[in-house]
């Protein structure tokens, strides 16, 4: 690995930095202001599911459409807006040329999410799709396509210009979750909405487009970030590194075909079920390679670093625990349960959101050239999170141990069991407001650095840092 291991500096701000601040802050503000819409809703949801009647009069926010709302403004708010920032950024530095196409970005930027809101609203009044993760309205979509390739130009061109022959796996993942995902929502709008297909094909392509969202494109942009950063926190070249190639393509070329565990059970082909345990077993590969080469921020010290092991470490044991729900035996289990979601929220709140904000703690003082506003808001924010996502996973896995136990013995009602199950729903949401206290820490901690670094200082024609005075003097 050839990333030079240096640790980060507040003072460090190269050129490439300097011309692509704006946009990339823009994207990186975007994104939290979703984190924290996410966790309002995702709080409102975990109330629904111990008080049924909480908000059941007001139709915009009834229980179903309270969890599309969550999962869409994680998904396509707060993820694709920082993924998106960190990818270009990551790519911008190692390519060794300023990003370009930055108009672009904020064209996209601002496009992108004003599809994302009218999606939301569309969501909340009923006009919806029924596929997981893509609940947007159709006439949302097209544009949601078209305002990613407008941000990805800057990446790719970043990609194609830069000036090393060889490539770094934090390329391959970025450049990867750049052109992969505009493609796997065009053909998944188009078997699913535009020419739709019927019956059973229809439920297996919305399950291979669920699971592409993952192996696709969450996994990539969060790996991007861990495999540049990884080296500057650490200080030392990644481990057993010639095995990263190996890694990358098995995640691409079988990462989509593992959806198939959610259909165990259902009217789908048994093979089905069948090829989604050989495909992950094979992808364990992957799992194993990047906790290899990854290992060393598990001894490093610094904000990053801490969010980057507590990332890869849910990264690698939700690879682990999906593994084990390929297998027949197990999904009798686990299916239609809250253990679903306990992983759900293991791998989008524990693996990507926390492998994002170690790469957003590495980026933001080299774009800024000044450390975080408040080193107390870091500590808190890392405190809460770490914590939030720890009680979160745990008390929806206690309560999906009992669901499971209480669906198959048929001991007692949906009433009884609901009330067997309160006391790990109600921990849950206390978990949700602690997740919601630390993202709003981030966001004004963000807020803070992003304006002081706006107050105080300028950039002049080479890129160069100075004062507002000597801006003005000049």
């Amino acid at each position: 690995m050839t990333n030079a291991p240096t640790q980060a500096a507040p003072a460090e701000v190269s050129v490439m930095d300097s011309q692509a601040r704006g946009p990339l802050l823009l994207l990186l503000g975007s994104g939290l202001a979703w984190l924290v819409i996410s966790g309002i809703l995702a709080l409102l949801t975990s109330i629904q599911l111990h008080t049924p009647s909480f908000m059941a009069d007001c139709s915009w926010f009834t229980a179903g459409r309270t969890q599309a709302l969550r999962e869409t403004a994680f998904l396509y708010g707060w993820a694709a807006n920082a993924g998106l920032a960190l990818a270009l950024w990551v790519l911008g530095r190692l390519g060794g040329n300023p990003l370009r196409a930055l108009n672009w970005v904020v064209v996209g930027c601002l496009f992108w999410n004003l599809g994302v809101t009218l999606g939301c609203v569309g969501i909340a009044t009923g006009d919806m799709t029924s596929f997981q993760g893509l609940q947007f309205p159709r006439y949302v979509q097209p544009l949601l396509v078209v305002a990613y390739g407008a941000m990805a130009m800057s990446g790719v061109l970043a990609w194609y210009g830069r000036r090393t022959e060889g490539a770094y796996a934090s390329q391959w993942y970025g450049v990867a979750a750049l052109f992969l995902f505009p493609w796997l929502l065009l053909v998944t709008q188009s078997v699913l909405l535009w020419l739709p297909l019927r019956g059973v094909v229809q439920t297996i392509a919305a399950a291979w487009y669920a699971q592409g969202v993952w192996s696709l494109w969450l996994a990539p942009l969060a790996l991007a970030v861990a495999y540049y950063v990884a080296p500057k926190v650490t200080g030392k070249v990644l481990p057993a590194y010639e095995s990263a190639p190996l890694a990358f393509w098995t995640l691409i070329f079988l990462g989509a075909w593992t959806g198939g565990r959610h259909l165990i059970g259902g009217p789908v082909p048994a093979w089905i079920g069948t090829l989604s345990l050989v495909a992950y077993g094979l992808i364990l590969f992957h799992y194993l390679v990047v906790g290899l080469n990854l290992r060393g921020v598990f001894g490093a010290v610094g904000a990053p670093a801490g969010f980057l092991s507590y990332g890869l470490a849910s990264y690698l044991l939700v690879g682990v625990l999906e593994f084990l729900t390929c297998f027949r035996g197990v999904a009798v289990h686990s299916q239609y349960t809250l253990l679903q979601t306990a992983l759900e929220q293991l791998g989008w709140q524990g693996g990507v959101s926390m492998l994002f904000f170690g790469g957003l703690y590495f980026m933001v003082p080299h774009l800024t050239g000044k450390p975080w506003s408040s080193s107390a808001l870091v500590t808190g924010h890392r405190v809460l999170s770490l914590s939030g996502v720890a009680l979160l996973v745990i008390a929806l896995g206690a309560a999906g141990l009992k669901q499971s136990a209480g669906l198959l013995t048929s001991s007692g009602g949906l009433g009884a069991l609901l009330v067997e199950i309160r006391g790990s729903l109600l921990v849950a949401t206390a978990a949700h407001f602690v997740l919601l206290a630390a993202n709003l820490l981030l966001l004004v901690n963000f807020v803070r650095s992003a304006v002081s670094s706006l107050e105080c200082c300028s950039w002049d024609g080479a890129g160069q840092r100075i004062s507002r005075q000597e801006a003005h003097a000049s």
